[in-house]
């Protein structure tokens, strides 16, 4: 079984991170890179969002990060990866509990996995160009750990449950981080334009929805591959 496990998700994993540096590379990363031409701007070409004076943006002349091109996408592979095949670790395991019946039901379980990890975060943290002034990172950490262990704990109960009593107080469980509320920043304020911010969120949101539904399909693919003969066709 650990050897089913630990082979389901070094294959879905590789090829799961393959597809979102794919999308990312033409899609993400131009949006990126075009903030970041806002962010190095002289003052004078800011674009701010709100009544008051920017956040401060520091930045460390002695930090490294990645040039354009080939650093650029083998970093980002590299740390595709890792996320990926972390992820493909937990669908494997639940698969043990809870084992599909076909190859389809890989599809139920990354939109679970998307609405955990992406979609009910985002909601009060969305993502974010270079150069938007955030809260503290230690509070958003906080906060995203909850809204997902919430989230993951609100579905289970709904999708799993027998009693209609679990079943709402997982729906309420889905409810309890948005009542309380993502940290926010005093200013809200970009220096890049509303509309590139909006195709930033738009491209990052279907970006991770098809890498979940691409991490869900082909680990429910590969467990069954694996146990062939265990399970009806």
């Amino acid at each position: 079984m650990i050897k089913r496990i630990a082979q389901t998700a070094g294959f879905t994993g590789l090829l799961a991170a393959l597809l979102l540096t794919l999308l990312q590379s033409f899609w993400v990363a131009p949006l990126i890179l075009q903030a970041e031409t806002y962010e190095k701007a002289p003052a004078t070409e800011v674009h701010e969002h709100a009544d008051g004076a920017m956040a401060g943006h520091s930045h460390d002349a002695e930090a490294w990060e990645p040039e354009d091109g080939w650093q650029r996408v083998l970093s980002t592979t590299g740390g595709n990866l890792v996320v990926a095949v972390g992820f493909a670790l937990m669908l494997a395991g639940l698969y043990t509990l809870r084992a599909p019946n076909r190859t389809s039901q890989g599809l139920l379980w990354g939109l679970a996995g998307y609405a955990t990890f992406c979609l009910a975060p985002t909601l009060g943290l969305p993502p974010e160009l270079p150069g938007t002034a955030a809260a503290d990172l230690a509070q958003r950490q906080i906060w995203w750990v909850g809204t997902a262990a919430s989230t993951a704990v609100g579905i289970a109960l709904i999708v799993f449950a027998q009693h209609w009593l679990l079943k709402i107080l997982g729906a309420a469980i889905l409810v309890v981080p948005h009542v309380i509320g993502a940290p926010q920043p005093d200013v809200h304020s970009m220096l890049a334009p509303e509309e590139l911010e909006a195709q930033f969120k738009i491209a990052s949101q279907l970006t991770n929805a098809a890498f979940w539904l691409a991490l869900g399909l082909i680990s429910a693919w590969l467990f069954r591959r694996k146990g062939a003969g265990q399970y009806p066709a």
